[in-house]
C-alpha cells in the first residue's frame, strides 16, 4: 500500500470549479437569458430552484463512490457529464412553451454537477491533514462562488456579447482545464474485494451512529436552517432591472468580481475558523448576509446600491459558505466520507432551494425589497433560535479546541 501523500489545500479550489461553472450558468446566466425571453421572475426562480434541487439527492448515490470505484474514476465522469450537459443547455431554444423540457435539462445539469462534487468530499477528508481542513474549506467555497462567478458572469458576458453557443464552448474548456489538477492529487481506491451489501450495511449503521451525538444532530438541523442561504444570488440577475442596472455591470458584479470577492471572503473564512471555531463562524456570517439585505432593501433603487449590496452579499455568503464546509468535515469524520460527506451537503441544499422559491413568491407578490427584508428576517429568527439551542446544550465548540468531540466522531466510523 503506498505511503498517504497529503495534498496542497488549494487543489480543491481547482477541484470544485467545473461543477460550481454549470451552476452559475443556470444560477446568473440563464435567469437573465429567461427573463430577457418571456419568463416571469417567479417562472425563473422555479426553474433555478429545481436546478438546485438536484443535490438533494446527492447522498442517494453517494455509497457508490465510497464502495466502487476509484475517487479520481468517479470524478472525471463527473466532469465530463457536467460539460456535456452545459453545452446541451447552450443550444436548445429558450421559449415559455419548452419550459417543461428546459426544467428537465436543467435538473439533469446539475445531477451531472453532482458527480464533481461527491468524490471531493473523499479527497478532503482523506487527503488534506486535519490542521489544514478549515482551509480546504475556504479553498472550496472560494471554487463555489468563483466557479459560479465564472460560469454566470463570463457566461453571461459571452451570452450577450457573441451568443450563448460561444458561452458554453469557453466555459466547458475552463472546465476540463481545471478538472486536470485531480491528477496531483493521490487517488483513493476502494477495497472493491468487500461484500457490497455487508460494506452498505456498515454504511448504514455508520450513518446512524451520526444521530447518536448530540453535536452532530445539531449540524444536521442547522444545514437545513434557512440561515445564510444565498437564495437571493440566485436571482440578481432577474431582479437587476429594479436597481436600472445594465446588462454588462450585472455580468461583471454578479459574475467575476461576485466570485471574486466571495472567493476572498471564503479563503478568510478558512482561517478565523481554524481561529474561532465553526460556530461563530457560520451563525456570525450568516447574520452579516441578513444585514446585507436589509441595508440593500432600505438604500434607494440606484447602480450603486445594486454593485455595493451584491459584492457585500458575495463576501457575507464566502464567510459563511466555509464554516458550511467545516462543519461537515468536523462531523463526518473519515470512514465512507464521500456518502457522509454527500448526505450532509445534501441537506444543506433544502433551505437553498425552498428559499429560492420563497424569494421569487415575494418578489411577485410585493417587490424586490420585500423580498430581501423578508429573507433577512427569516434567517434572524433561527440564528437567534441556534444560539439558544447551542448554549442549552452546552457546546465546547465554540473555541477552536475539538478534540473531544472530534474523538467521539471519528469513532463512530471506527465501531460501526
Amino acid at each position: 500500500m503506498p505511503k498517504q501523500q497529503f495534498a496542497n489545500p488549494l487543489y480543491i479550489f481547482f477541484l470544485v470549479l467545473p461543477a460550481f461553472i454549470s451552476s452559475g450558468f443556470v444560477s446568473i446566466t440563464l435567469p437573465y437569458l429567461l427573463v430577457h425571453n418571456g419568463f416571469s421572475v417567479a417562472q425563473t426562480a422555479a426553474i433555478v430552484a429545481v436546478g438546485v434541487s438536484a443535490n438533494l439527492w446527492r447522498f442517494v448515490w453517494g455509497p457508490v463512490a465510497d464502495l466502487t470505484l476509484s475517487l479520481r474514476k468517479w470524478y472525471w465522469i463527473g466532469v465530463i457529464a457536467c460539460t456535456a450537459m452545459l453545452l446541451i443547455l447552450c443550444v436548445i431554444p429558450l421559449t415559455v412553451k419548452g419550459a417543461v423540457l428546459l426544467t428537465s435539462l436543467v435538473f439533469i445539469s446539475q445531477i451531472a454537477g453532482t458527480f464533481v462534487l461527491l468524490p471531493i468530499g473523499g479527497f478532503m477528508a482523506n487527503r488534506i491533514e486535519e490542521h489544514h481542513k478549515g482551509r480546504a474549506s475556504g479553498w472550496y467555497q472560494a471554487g463555489n462562488l468563483g466557479g459560479t462567478g465564472l460560469g454566470g458572469g463570463a457566461g453571461l458576458w459571452l451570452a450577450t456579447h457573441y451568443n450563448v453557443e460561444v458561452a458554453g464552448i469557453g466555459l466547458c474548456i475552463a472546465s476540463l482545464l481545471s478538472a486536470l489538477i485531480v491528477m496531483l492529487i493521490q487517488d483513493v481506491k476502494q477495497e472493491t474485494q468487500k461484500s457490497i451489501v455487508k460494506e452498505m450495511a456498515t454504511l448504514g449503521k455508520d450513518i446512524l451512529g451520526m444521530l447518536k451525538v448530540p453535536i452532530i444532530l445539531f449540524v444536521i438541523i442547522l444545514l437545513m436552517l434557512p440561515i445564510g442561504t444565498g437564495a437571493a444570488s440566485n436571482l440578481w440577475s432577474a431582479i437587476a432591472n429594479d436597481w436600472k442596472t445594465d446588462a454588462d455591470t450585472v455580468a461583471l458584479v454578479t459574475g467575476l468580481l461576485s466570485g471574486i470577492i466571495g472567493g476572498v471572503g471564503s479563503v478568510i473564512g478558512g482561517f478565523l475558523i481554524d481561529r474561532f471555531g465553526n460556530w461563530i463562524a457560520y451563525l456570525g456570517s450568516g447574520a452579516l448576509c441578513a444585514v446585507v439585505t436589509i441595508i440593500m432593501a432600505v438604500l434607494p433603487y440606484n447602480p450603486e446600491a445594486f454593485i455595493g449590496g451584491v459584492l457585500a452579499y458575495a463576501f457575507g455568503l464566502g464567510l459563511l459558505n466555509a464554516a458550511f464546509s467545516s462543519v461537515i468535515l468536523f462531523a463526518i469524520g473519515k470512514k465512507n466520507a464521500s456518502t457522509k460527506y454527500s448526505l450532509l451537503s445534501s441537506l444543506g441544499n433544502l433551505p437553498v432551494v425552498y428559499m429560492t422559491v420563497f424569494d421569487g413568491w415575494a418578489h411577485d407578490k410585493h417587490d424586490s425589497k420585500y423580498m430581501l427584508v423578508a429573507e433577512a428576517v427569516v434567517g434572524i429568527i433561527f440564528i437567534a433560535i441556534c444560539v439558544v439551542v447551542l448554549k442549552q446544550i452546552k457546546v465546547k465548540t465554540l473555541a477552536p479546541e475539538q478534540d473531544e468531540e472530534q474523538e467521539i466522531i471519528d469513532s463512530i466510523g471506527a465501531s460501526a
